[in-house]
């Protein structure tokens, strides 16, 4: 099971990006406007605002990663722009690899990893 079905009860969606851009508003005369404009850790996966979307994106880009994909026993959250990780993972360079991914995601400022075990 991947990461966004375990933790999102979600398939990856169609046309989903770990670095998707925003998603432009259209106003009444289709000109595109820029009066709103969504935090990186608010992007979904497609571009959209969600408030769980960088979460989302990272575990996203976890599924991508064959080294990431059968590790079952860590969750992912975030709190504003800082990625928590939290659980149990199989070695240090697992965890190094998981922050290093987690990091390349367009909106994350910080990796959380105080609430992960290694074991």
């Amino acid at each position: 099971m991947g990461w966004l079905k375990r933790l999102f009860g979600m398939e990856k969606p169609q046309n989903a990006e770990v670095n998707p851009a925003p998603q432009v508003q259209q106003t009444s005369t289709n000109a595109p406007t820029a009066t709103q404009s969504t935090p990186l850790e608010r992007l979904g996966l497609n571009g959209e605002y969600d408030q769980s979307g960088l979460a989302k994106r990272v575990a996203l880009a976890f599924d991508q990663d064959p080294q990431l994909d059968d590790v079952d026993s860590l969750w992912v959250a975030q709190t504003g722009s800082t990625v928590v990780l939290k659980g149990k993972v199989p070695s240090q360079e697992i965890l190094n690899k998981m922050i290093s991914v987690a990091r390349s995601v367009s909106g994350a400022t910080d990796v959380d990893t105080n609430q992960t075990t290694i074991g």
